[in-house]
């Protein structure tokens, strides 16, 4: 026969007549149904059982792939009559190079693949995409085929996928438990694929714990490493599969194995990092802790507050671990948790692990104060103020503090000198900082040096000077003081050219016996012996605060890098 196609090209001995217009042939149809009566009589009115479809696939393939023995029988004793043999047409391939056996296993027909096997269809054949009848009946979770075809030699350690997956691999991948189990006494258990991972590590990956127990029973290896040094228990951890974290550690893995090549990572990161409270909980409790302070190493803090998992910092900091942690400018770029979190924080609130790290009493640095002070926005100054006490003007002449004041930290001497240097570098936003300040008990003579007399504001300075005898200013501060005034840059309040009056001077003895941090902060003056319509007048509350009228500021990241670069300590304290 004959045929042109539409480019006009003669196409010569293809024999179409027995195809439908979805090119089945007529006994491959009714194998598909699984006719048995009607493949007899096709067969026996001479029709082929070896036409193709334009899948490649002819009637044995559609017979297999319907789980119809019947069919297979009488397909393969009319193929055994043919020209090809019955040991050829058996292992026949469709486009896809698979082969009948492969399509049976495939589909889980038991009974299909043992006949096939019988008429010596190859156990091994690949497909295309190297895939094989065992590979095939494992990734179907079809028991019962496995067990035959490994009876029958299947091999079971070959690498199937372009991911060179073996069987095993994909057995627990789809968490088809009696299958991993049959495999495990058989297979290689620490074949690995191009990442270099086992399948003890899929099985953490992806959470089959029972598949997990089966392979650590068999003998397989728990601290095995993939190609970028993950352990099955940093996977576990990151993925949050608590039960399989707990029968990794209770089998012998190691939690202090180095997991990156970058950097010292741990489970316990990897925990923190994506907010695995159960996991993270199990793993404090058996990680070293030089990972939190040592050098070289990386705090789980840092990674807990560049994912936001403010849960995860909040119980590292309950659990003991430091909120400075170790300066990683060298390894990650970041010099302390606290300055990381200021940095994370996109948008205003500051983020929860801000206040976290300060009421654990993470170390306040000059870059921080930044933060606080050099902006028109006070949150972070009040979020500080709430968990960090100012301590007493007496304090600050020694390189000493009390830890704990009130239950909250108090900032140290070296905090307080970085604090007022970065306010005096900052006074065009002291309208701000300023009341907020002296309110949480700052002593206010420690303000007044010549740059902040010399810079703030008219009102600025008159709230300052209302917290001060400004009769008794040093000759210095006097001397710029009227100069501003001259120059018409200081218009005073009226009474500072008087005596300051008795009550005032009465208030700040009493803010000089009881110092400023107690009768700002505590309730301590309602219990004086003075009328009540005093208390608010002898923690200064009469005083109006300074008006903010500065257009918006720059950019943080610009005031930061203008601090470092033109910044000058002031000889403060």
């Amino acid at each position: 026969m004959h045929m042109i196609n539409p480019t006009g090209v003669v196409l010569q001995g293809m024999d179409f007549t027995e195809c439908y217009g979805d090119s089945v042939s007529s006994v491959a149809a009714a194998a598909r149904s699984g006719c048995r009566k009607r493949v007899r009589r096709l067969i026996k009115r001479g029709f082929s059982v070896d036409c193709r479809d334009n899948r490649g696939w002819n009637a044995l393939h559609e017979a297999a792939a319907a789980g119809s023995k019947e069919c297979v029988q009488d397909i393969l004793a009319a193929a055994g009559g043919s020209s090809r043999g019955c040991s050829a047409y058996v292992n026949s391939l469709t486009h896809e190079g698979e082969s009948a056996c492969h399509l049976a296993a495939q589909r889980g027909h038991l009974a299909v693949v043992r006949l096939l096997l019988e008429a010596h269809s190859n156990i091994n054949q690949l497909t295309n995409d190297l895939s094989c009848p065992l590979y095939a009946a494992v990734d179907g979770g079809y028991k019962e085929v496995v067990e035959l075809l490994l009876s029958k030699g299947a091999e079971v350690n070959r690498t199937h996928t372009a991911s060179c997956w073996t069987c095993l691999h994909q057995a627990v991948y789809k968490g088809h438990c009696e299958i991993v189990h049959l495999l495990a006494n058989v297979c290689n258990l620490e074949a690995l694929d191009d990442h270099k991972i086992s399948s003890l590590f899929v099985a953490a990956q992806y959470g089959r714990q029972e598949c997990l127990e089966i392979l650590v029973n068999a003998g397989a290896n728990v601290s095995t490493q993939a190609a970028d040094l993950a352990t099955p228990l940093l996977i576990a951890s990151q993925e949050g599969h608590q039960a399989c974290v707990d029968y990794l550690l209770d089998h012998g893995a190691d939690p202090n194995i180095a997991c990156s090549h970058e950097w010292p990572q741990l489970p316990i990161h990897a925990a923190a990092e994506f907010g695995h409270i159960s996991v993270l909980r199990r793993l404090i409790a058996v990680t070293d802790r030089a990972c939190d302070r040592g050098n070289g190493m990386v705090s789980p803090l840092y990674v807990a507050i560049h994912s936001h998992q403010s849960k995860s910092v909040e119980m590292l900091l309950r659990e003991g671990f430091s909120p400075d942690a170790q300066d990683c400018t060298h390894i990650l770029g970041i010099r302390s948790p606290l300055s990381f979190a200021l940095c994370r924080t996109s948008s205003k609130p500051y983020s929860e692990s801000v206040g976290l790290l300060v009421a654990a009493g993470a170390s306040l640095s000059e870059e921080d104060w930044i933060y606080a002070l050099a902006t028109d926005e006070t949150d972070l100054l009040q979020l500080i103020l709430k968990h960090r006490w100012i301590p007493r003007p007496e304090a600050l002449t020694r390189d000493c503090s009390v830890p704990h004041h009130h239950g909250k930290a108090v900032l140290k001497l070296q905090e307080v000198r970085e604090l007022l240097c970065v306010a005096l570098s900052q006074v065009h936003f002291a309208a701000r900082w300023l009341p907020l300040l002296l309110k949480a008990g700052l002593e206010p003579s420690l303000l007044l040096q010549p740059h902040m007399l010399e810079q703030a504001d008219s009102e600025v300075l008159n709230y300052l000077l209302e917290f001060v005898n400004w009769s008794n200013l040093s000759p210095p501060s006097k001397h710029i003081l009227d100069r501003r005034r001259a120059e018409k840059t200081w218009e005073p309040c009226p009474h500072f050219d008087s005596v300051p009056c008795l009550s005032h001077m009465c208030r700040l003895q009493v803010r000089s016996v009881l110092g400023p941090d107690l009768l700002m902060r505590t309730d301590v003056v309602q219990q004086l012996p003075v009328p009540s319509l005093l208390h608010d007048f002898l923690k200064f509350g009469d005083i109006p605060e300074a008006s903010y009228t500065h257009s918006p500021p720059s950019p943080l990241s610009n005031r930061l890098q203008g601090y470092r670069s033109t910044h000058e300590h002031r000889h403060v304290l």
